[in-house]
């Protein structure tokens, strides 16, 4: 099985007439993805690589029977996108935008508690069910079907550990990129409940990095509430307090909580072992199973 994504999903593409939106749609096809709409103001009853695209998402659920979306649109623009996308009342949104101003996203955030729709992202590579269907930018050559979920901050360093698992022949069901800014749709523990709750996951790996307080919730999670086995991995472990690493939420504050030490102390205590490179998160997976 898998988490969020299957081969049965029908996917609308937000932006699919830019460079990027184009660009990934083709990849995504090219993957086993059933793209089945675009959605461009102003554009329909155009095609972009043979889909067709409408003016609204409305429109594409309503003539294409779409129930996910990918959003490659500019950030001025990302957050109306997302709220279409919720509005119209789609299972997933993948927006994977990097920029979208923070009060833009305070404003998401709010309605996602009152519509169904699982957000991933923004700033995030998206989603992909190795031979299935990927949602967003991963490069799909790297990933194999298996046993293993994946939830990770960090696009690069999920490609990093993926490369090592498939090397290994440990196969993932579902990997998921939640994105590294402040305020995102998905947290690590959304991702780690869905994983707990798939009866063919046998391990899950969690990628996290400084900043905030996500990984110290999502080990108290682990603790109380998962029974499948979790590795983890912590980057930015050299990051001196105030120092930015690449994402807008991974900051460390110096108050004590959300540097790579305390991260790696909290999901210890919760009993996950925490590799210090990506050839190590591999060998603890390896264990675990």
């Amino acid at each position: 099985m898998s988490i969020l994504v299957d081969e049965d999903t029908r996917v609308v593409v937000q932006g699919i007439t830019g460079g990027e939106g184009k660009f990934h749609t083709e990849q995504m096809m090219e993957y086993g993805t059933n793209v089945v709409a675009g959605a461009v103001p102003g554009r329909g009853g155009q095609e972009v690589a043979g889909v067709p695209v409408y003016d609204t998402v409305s429109q594409a659920v309503r003539e294409e029977d779409a129930d996910a979306s990918v959003i490659f649109v500019p950030p001025a623009f990302a957050a109306d996108a997302i709220f279409e996308s919720l509005d119209s009342e789609l299972d997933l949104a993948v927006a994977i935008t990097e920029g979208i101003p923070t009060q833009d996203m305070s404003k998401v955030y709010k309605r996602l508690s009152e519509v169904d729709t699982h957000l991933v992202g923004p700033n995030c590579p998206g989603l992909i069910t190795p031979d299935e269907a990927k949602l967003g930018i991963l490069p799909g050559n790297i990933f194999s079907s298996g046993n293993v979920g994946l939830v990770s901050r960090s696009g690069t360093l999920t490609y990093q550990v993926v490369d090592n698992l498939t090397n290994r022949g440990l196969g993932q069901t579902t990997a998921v990129g939640i994105g590294g800014d402040p305020i995102i749709g998905t947290s690590f523990v959304d991702a780690l409940s869905l994983f707990e709750e798939d009866p063919e996951t046998d391990a899950v790996v969690m990628c996290g990095e400084i900043g905030g307080e996500d990984e110290e919730q999502a080990a108290e999670f682990i603790a109380e509430n998962m029974d499948t086995p979790v590795a983890g991995f912590i980057a930015g472990r050299t990051a001196p307090p105030g120092k930015r690493m690449g994402h807008a939420g991974a900051i460390v504050s110096g108050s004590g909580t959300g540097t790579a030490e305390s991260k790696i102390d909290a999901l210890n205590d919760a009993g996950v072992p925490v590799g210090d490179t990506p050839e190590e998160v591999a060998d603890n997976v390896e264990d675990l199973l």
